[in-house]
């Protein structure tokens, strides 16, 4: 039997009544359960890198980043290994806890601690002068090593002169200054470390005197210890820092253009 064209009609607006109250019904549910809804868009969409994010540093760039001795000139050139006075002066004790905390980070050339991603470093030495250059460009997490630069800036007054033990070369007279650096990065300080050894009447006592630089870029740093017995060679810790943080900065330059 044919239904009545009225009956048709009611039919009709109660089907549409009822969409209408589920589709309130689900527009009214929060956004973090939509989210989690199986299927949706939002649910499958993986998290996006913000726009301006820098690429993490790779070891290739790392790498590519280091000093040369071409960088230096002569009489620079690739290190014949670890520095005779590194064990005998730098492996010392010292009851002052900052002091020592300094001693134990260049003894161990891990100024800024253990880096948050990729490092490379490279050693350079100058046999005139009995000198050898450590340098490393390394991931950091910028909160951190901005502390180990806030804690580097109090040793010139905390660490200022003071007395370490060593097993080889007896007591040293220890004196720590501030240097300054060259304007590179986004950030930076340098140190100046002098360990005087104990005269006696047939040698002069052994003077080891080191540079200290940790420059930030971005994530990435810098780290650079210079330390020769007498005097440091003229320009060295400058000249690899101007060179080294332009690398840097080209290289990265150069990875995001090809991200």
């Amino acid at each position: 039997m044919p239904v009545p064209p009225a009956r048709l009609l009611a039919a009709s607006a109660l089907t549409v009544a009822a969409l209408v109250t589920v589709s309130g019904c689900l527009g009214s549910v929060p956004d973090r359960v939509a989210r989690h809804v199986p299927g949706s868009p939002a649910a499958e969409q993986a998290p996006q890198a913000s726009p301006g994010a820098k690429p993490a540093l790779t070891q290739a760039q790392a790498r590519a980043a280091l000093i040369t001795e071409a960088d230096l000139g002569v009489p620079w050139g690739p290190t014949e290994g670890i520095a005779t006075w590194r064990d005998g002066l730098l492996k010392a004790v010292t009851n002052v806890p900052e002091c020592q905390r300094l001693l134990d980070a260049l003894y161990a050339d891990e100024l800024l601690g253990e880096p948050s991603g990729t490092s490379a470093v490279t050693s350079l030495d100058d046999g005139d002068d009995q000198a050898q250059l450590r340098y490393r460009v390394a991931a950091h997490r910028r909160a951190d090593a901005e502390r180990t630069l806030t804690w580097l800036r109090t040793l010139p007054g905390a660490c200022a002169q003071f007395t370490a033990a060593t097993t080889v070369a007896g007591l040293q007279s220890v004196q720590v200054s501030e240097t300054q650096l060259p304007q590179v990065g986004d950030d930076r300080q340098g140190l100046r470390v002098t360990l005087t050894g104990q005269a006696n009447e047939d040698e002069q006592p052994t003077i080891l005197t080191m540079d200290v630089a940790v420059v930030l870029a971005g994530d990435d740093a810098i780290v650079l210890t210079d330390g020769a017995l007498g005097e440091l060679p003229a320009d060295a810790t400058r000249q690899a820092l101007e060179v080294g943080t332009q690398r840097l900065a080209q290289i990265r330059e150069r990875g995001r253009a090809l991200a």
